[in-house]
């Protein structure tokens, strides 16, 4: 359903109980009773299960998958699939400056990538009480899986040119990706760029930064926001590079004391974040996952841009009694500030 999404979050804002908005996809295979690997390859599981986590959650908007091994394999690269985890890329395949010449951009629809775009087509027809965002990676994140991590970071100091020509290519891509989203019926992108976390202020600036602007200034308009990720631990470092982005809200990882981070976001900018996924959300309980929500909460509520998430995708086999307890926690810190409030 079409939104006016710059209202939307206009409104979350200026909302005195604002509703949490993790990045909550992929535990979706435990309500449906199904793997991992059968949730990527079906169009009609991922929209259900987007429909079942929206219709057990209070929370702001439906989130679909953060597989961020789709794009890569639209490239050609070899992804590995399991049954719990998420899919992951496996070597690279871009090797040098002839191979980086030599990458031929693909067309939207190729590898899963049509089957991800039909996946929101059907759950913006399940979903109409809340906003629905497709997830997509960053170009910088995708031209490290195309380089490999590892080298990519080497090679944005000794081959420069090299890393610009995938960049390039990269956003080519994911500007069609994110405008075939849009034309499916998403309301917006949760943009993540991790990668961009390991390098320093200037090399974001140089390599992540103006790609993930130039996408945002293709795609976004009061229809259609991207929120951009970034979980690394150095984004309070590099913020300044990342809101020159222009993306419309922000979400960041637990790396980083988030209330440091928001001393440094515009007042009237959401920003999101940043319970532990792993440690609370998967390998925690629901009484570490309580104290986990209530202290970011009492330190980033102060903020009235602040809105409450999990600091990254929350892994597929997290406990779903953390989950709600998460959301419990939520709704325990608004209904105690409110009591206060009554009572001075």
């Amino acid at each position: 359903m079409k939104r006016d999404m710059r209202k939307w979050l206009e409104e979350l804002q200026a909302a005195p109980v604002k509703k949490a908005m993790p990045v909550l996809s992929f535990p979706a295979v435990q309500l449906l009773g199904i793997s991992v690997k059968e949730l990527i390859s079906d169009s009609d599981r991922q929209a259900e299960g987007m429909r079942l986590v929206a219709q057990r959650t209070d929370a702001a908007a439906a989130v679909s998958l953060m597989d961020l091994s789709v794009e890569a394999e639209c490239f050609g690269s070899a992804i590995r699939v399991s049954d719990r985890e998420v899919p992951t890329v496996v070597g690279r395949i871009v090797e040098d400056e002839e191979g980086a010449k030599a990458l031929e951009v693909p067309r939207v629809g190729s590898a899963r990538s049509g089957l991800y775009v039909e996946a929101i087509m059907k759950a913006v027809e399940l979903i109409d009480d809340r906003p629905v965002f497709a997830g997509a990676i960053g170009p910088f994140s995708l031209a490290a899986r195309l380089l490999d991590v590892t080298e990519i970071m080497m090679e944005c100091y000794d081959e420069p040119d090299m890393v610009h020509m995938v960049m390039e290519k990269a956003t080519s891509f994911l500007t069609e990706y994110c405008k075939a989203y849009r034309e499916a019926g998403a309301n917006g992108i949760v943009l993540a760029e991790p990668v961009t976390g390991l390098l320093s202020p200037a090399l974001a600036e140089e390599f992540s930064a103006p790609y993930v602007k130039r996408l945002v200034d293709a795609v976004q308009d009061d229809s259609f926001v991207i929120i951009y990720h970034n979980c690394g631990n150095n984004t309070i470092q590099m913020i300044d590079s990342i809101l020159d982005t222009g993306a419309a809200a922000y979400h960041f990882g637990n790396a980083i004391d988030m209330a440091q981070m928001l001393a440094r976001i515009p007042a009237g900018t959401v920003a999101m974040g940043n319970v532990d996924p792993a440690g609370e959300f998967c390998h925690g309980t629901p009484e570490s996952i309580r104290r986990a929500t209530l202290q970011v909460m009492e330190n980033c509520c102060p903020y009235p841009n602040f809105v409450i998430s999990s600091g990254c995708d929350i892994p597929p086999m997290s406990k779903w009694e953390n989950i709600d307890a998460f959301f419990g926690a939520v709704q325990e810190y608004y209904e105690c500030r409110s009591a206060q409030g009554v009572s001075r």
